[in-house]
């Protein structure tokens, strides 16, 4: 007897064994946001298959995308095509997701593919792919503010499809737009400093945040610098948040000032590194992690450990090639999700000086 998929349900499970069954499944709830038609079996990735251009066509297909031209090179002096950029997303997909969905996003898009001409988009426009989502929020000050956000891996090839380079995203959920869940430091150096320097500096902010109770992970920014996130329980608002952040800035500004600007000024950045701390006020936005970059290459925004950030020579070491590679390895961020950590007024008052 034949049946026609139409209903979708939610299954945890430990593996797929080898004949296809599934082992130990557990029901979870049907899902009422999923066309069974986009629901494609999980499978281990094998890399060198996975990032095939046609691949990357029949799963945009596979989850109600289709890519026009998906052979157009989307990265000068590359073979990078649309159809690479969907295979990738597909091979980091269960990397990148919890990171990105549901949280208000930024696109950052190509106009003519020769990275000379991109541009942020905030908004909804005409044409865009259906699996991209848009609505409104009230944020903390009382304001409307029109965003857009993903809910999975369609979503993500929908930004492909509307030459996507980056996405970047809220520190917070967008059912709970007023409590951000992380704090990012994004260490960006100026231009005649080299990646030791950013190394050092991010090791020692780690150190600092460890002091007063915060573990932090390493992004590599796919650029030149390294940021330092700080996973949170929503609890502190975005004015407690960004105060903190800010004042943390100052506090190395002023203690290591050989070192170290809070100013974003490239006049007043000679030499030094500029801690960006701007990225955590409600409404803005820092890059997410497994996106791929707007910079030359098809460099991509990579998590990794302590340990690997030590034997790095530079922030841009990764294309899309070797980070669909690494998002099936171990997770460099273990713990990240489960870290049960608030800020608190003493941890705001020791770097308020």
């Amino acid at each position: 007897m034949w049946v026609r998929p139409e209903l979708v349900a939610e299954v945890a499970y430990a593996e797929i064994t080898p004949d296809g069954s599934v082992r130990h499944a557990s029901f979870q709830g049907m899902r009422a946001d999923k066309k069974a038609s986009q629901v494609v079996l999980e499978t281990l990735v094998d890399v060198g298959s996975a990032l095939d251009p046609a691949t990357g066509n029949e799963i945009a297909g596979a989850v109600g995308v289709k890519l026009s031209h998906p052979d157009k090179t989307m990265y000068p002096n590359t073979p990078i095509t649309k159809a690479h950029l969907a295979a990738y997303y597909a091979a980091v997909a269960n990397r990148m997701l919890p990171h990105i969905k549901d949280r208000p996003l930024s696109l950052v898009r190509d106009t003519d593919n020769d990275l000379q001409k991109t541009f942020f988009q905030k908004h909804a426009l005409p044409g865009m792919p259906r699996t991209l989502k848009s609505g409104q929020l009230t944020k903390i000050k009382g304001t409307e503010s029109r965003i857009l956000w993903i809910e999975d891996l369609a979503g993500l090839i929908g930004g492909v499809q509307m030459n996507t380079l980056e996405f970047h995203v809220w520190g917070s959920d967008r059912h709970t737009p007023d409590l951000p869940e992380r704090l990012v430091f994004d260490i960006d150096p100026d231009e005649g400093l080299d990646f030791e320097h950013v190394k050092q500096a991010a090791v020692d902010i780690r150190d600092i945040l460890g002091a007063i109770g915060l573990q932090s992970w390493p992004l590599v920014s796919g650029g030149k610098g390294v940021h330092v996130v700080v996973p949170l329980l929503p609890e502190a608002d975005w004015i407690a948040v960004k105060d903190f952040c800010r004042d943390f800035a100052e506090l190395l500004a002023k203690t290591e000032p050989q070192r170290f600007i809070a100013n974003m000024s490239k006049a007043r950045r000679k030499g030094r590194i500029f801690l960006d701390y701007l990225r955590n006020g409600q409404g803005s936005t820092a890059i997410c992690p497994w996106s791929t970059r707007a910079r030359a290459g098809g460099t991509v925004a990579v998590p990794v450990t302590w340990e690997e950030l030590d034997g790095m020579d530079r922030a841009n070491c990764f294309d899309i090639f070797a980070a669909a590679a690494k998002a099936q390895g171990p997770d460099a961020w273990e713990g990240y999700f489960q870290a049960q950590q608030t800020l608190t007024d003493q941890m705001q008052a020791v770097v308020k000086r």
